[in-house]
């Protein structure tokens, strides 16, 4: 039983946002925690588009958490690894 923590780091997060939220949606029922990080623009400017996403599969997911990272892999602009225990 692996535990599959994928990372996911998007260029543009505005251009991007609903092919991964799509992709999201459909794989909902294996991403037990989603964590999402923006970068910091210097002083004085908004958020950045540039975003990263964690996402702790559920147990025994392997094959849909493989799955997920090919298709997110797929977009342009999007960049996942995994890392597993």
């Amino acid at each position: 039983m692996r535990k599959i923590i994928l990372g996911v780091l998007i260029e543009n997060r505005f251009e991007e946002v609903e092919r991964v939220q799509s992709l999201l949606t459909e794989f909902g029922c294996i991403i037990k925690t989603r964590l999402g990080l923006h970068q910091q623009a210097e002083y004085g400017e908004v958020c950045t588009e540039k975003g990263l996403l964690i996402l702790e599969m559920v147990k025994n997911s392997d094959d849909k958490a493989r799955e997920l990272k090919e298709k997110l892999s797929l977009i342009e602009g999007v960049e996942v690894k995994s890392m597993e225990f």
